[in-house]
């Protein structure tokens, strides 16, 4: 009898192709997709036509699907941890906390109500199960997607399948066409789902009204005012509303820094240089895996879109620090870092990560 496997498919392409690839191995498949969002609170949100792909897929590769709505796990572990964050002037990645709370939480024990005996994803990256289960990096280094699952936990990752692995996006999207697929040229989803296609500075208003206040250079001048300092992140540079300054060089502005207490939005000119740091302290540290290493070298990223980065890792419980080889440039409280070491060949094992509390200027 074959073994039964429950993929979460998103009306993308990449779990459109996992699922295929998985009824070749011969697999008993079965397509779970996930409601994340109250559709009554927003219509904005692309659920109902990700649904209709599904739909669609399934149809067409031969295996049944089914949805689940989590807008209520949703809502009570993941954006009310958003909000909370945003209230802190922080700048929190709701993605990250989406896979442990929601995908590798609810959504695994509902698959394995089906009967599922393996949960898939269509995810970029590879785990390898051993005398642990470790998360690895996937062979297309472009679209590796283990930062987001930095604080899924080991024992989340048994029984998890990630197809895709080894395939490179171009691949997946040349078996799209070649089945037929209605995915096949459909655009990759960014952003975060539950804001749809408005503006983020007014979807967030709806739920954090902003405090207009003054953003000040770095002498304390005041050269302008911000709506609300939960809009803007460090290193930002397009949308502050800042034209020439009497007396500054004509350059960009950047915003450096953000004081709470007294509602400013720190801003510099010119290339940025403030926006460099030599460490940064964390909290909330998740190891995947055995580890008994404190202090070793590794490699990090503190955000998504950057190559990996040469650290010093000290680790003292649940919290860490993290020196930098070279400064870095724009660490942001609220973002995770993401740590890397050495596993097979190319492939990479994603040891785990942190959310960023300080940053560090010798």
């Amino acid at each position: 009898m074959s073994k039964k496997v429950v993929i979460g498919m998103s009306g993308g392409v990449d779990s459109s192709v996992a699922a295929i690839l998985l009824k070749e191995a011969g697999y008993d498949v079965v397509g779970l997709f996930m409601h994340n969002w109250d559709e009554e609170e927003n219509g904005q949100c692309t659920s109902a036509q990700d649904w209709q792909d599904v739909i669609g897929v399934c149809g067409k590769i031969g295996i049944p699907c089914y949805s689940v709505n989590f807008a209520k796990e949703y809502m009570d572990r993941v954006f009310s941890y958003f909000l909370d964050e945003y209230k802190k002037g922080r700048t929190p990645n709701p993605d990250v906390l989406c896979n442990r709370e929601i995908k590798f939480g609810p959504f695994a024990d509902y698959a394995k109500k089906m009967g599922a005996d393996y949960v898939a994803t269509g995810h970029y990256c590879d785990v390898f199960h051993g005398e642990d289960h470790y998360l690895l990096t996937a062979k297309d280094q472009n679209k590796d997607q283990t930062y987001f699952l930095n604080q899924v936990r080991t024992e989340q990752l048994e029984n998890v399948m990630f197809p895709i692995a080894d395939i490179p996006k171009p691949q997946v999207r040349e078996l799209a066409e070649k089945y037929g697929l209605v995915t096949a040229k459909k655009k990759d989803s960014t952003g975060i789902c539950f804001i749809g296609e408005r503006k983020f500075r007014q979807f967030l208003a709806t739920y954090l009204p902003g405090q207009n206040g003054q953003i000040v250079d770095t002498h304390g001048n005041v050269i302008g005012e911000h709506f609300g300092l939960m809009y803007y992140t460090l290193g930002q540079r397009k949308g502050l509303g800042i034209g020439g300054v009497k007396g500054e060089k004509q350059d960009r502005w950047y915003v450096i820094d953000k004081d709470l207490k007294k509602n400013r939005l720190i801003v510099s000119c010119g290339e940025g240089e403030e926006l460099f740091s030599n460490a940064c302290d964390c909290s909330g540290l998740n190891i995947i895996g055995k580890w008994d290493k404190t202090e070793f070298e590794a490699t990090a990223k503190f955000r998504y879109r950057q190559g990996e980065q040469k650290v010093l890792v000290k680790i003292d419980g649940d919290k860490v620090r993290f020196e930098f080889d070279e400064p870095q440039r724009a660490v942001t409280p609220g973002q995770y870092a993401v740590i890397y070491t050495p596993f097979d060949g190319e492939r990479k094992r994603c040891l785990g990560g942190a959310v960023i509390d300080t940053v560090i200027k010798y």
